[in-house]
């Protein structure tokens, strides 16, 4: 693990999430469907890179480890507020509550625990987690912008399969949120009290 230096090629990779976050949601915000879809899949590419240069070029640190997911976090959770309003989206507004607030919480625990040496990375549940909540913006996305030219039998089931998806990522926030939780817990009772 290199010295935690913030311009390094991963951390870099992940700072340009960003300006595409942005992007992304004023092209939700006019409705431009298809330019979402290609901006998120520019930034999902963008997060893949990211990993694969800190391990390349042994570039892991401590900074990039809470400033990726924090971004992420910034980038799917700003993809769901901006969505909830929108028409066929099919998300309400207790669910993206699920998923910001899921992520709040995981986020300052992990900072916590980052202050204190433990390393508090990602694990199974929180990577499923991220898969699938990219999977279901990329299939409400492309709903969105294949919907006015679907005929209308095949409408219902396109509804079913999203409808699906959405509780199925919502099911693996809400475990890898508790899951967060006792692993935090129970490392805290082997290591040394963590003040506040």
């Amino acid at each position: 693990m290199t010295p935690d230096r913030l311009w390094t090629v991963p951390n870099l990779l992940t700072l340009s999430r960003l300006p595409l976050a942005v992007l992304l949601f004023a092209c939700i915000a006019q409705q431009w469907w298809w330019a979402a879809l290609a901006t998120f899949g520019v930034a999902a590419l963008t997060d893949w890179l990211d990993g694969v240069a800190a391990r390349r070029l042994n570039q892991s640190s401590s900074i990039g480890r809470n400033l990726d997911p924090l971004i992420d976090k910034v980038l799917t959770g700003g993809a769901f507020i901006y969505l909830m309003t929108v028409d066929g989206a099919g998300l309400m507004p207790w669910m993206v509550v699920v998923i910001v607030g899921r992520e709040l919480l995981i986020t300052g625990l992990r900072g916590i625990m980052e202050s204190h040496g433990i390393r508090f990375g990602a694990d199974t549940w929180g990577k499923l987690k991220m898969v699938l909540q990219c999977v279901v913006l990329v299939v409400i996305l492309a709903v969105l912008g294949l919907k006015p030219h679907l005929p209308d039998h095949v409408v219902p089931g396109v509804i079913v399969v999203q409808t699906a998806l959405i509780y199925l990522m919502l099911a693996a926030t809400i475990i890898s949120g508790v899951q967060y939780l006792w692993r935090a817990a129970r490392t805290r009772s082997s290591v040394s009290p963590i003040a506040g």
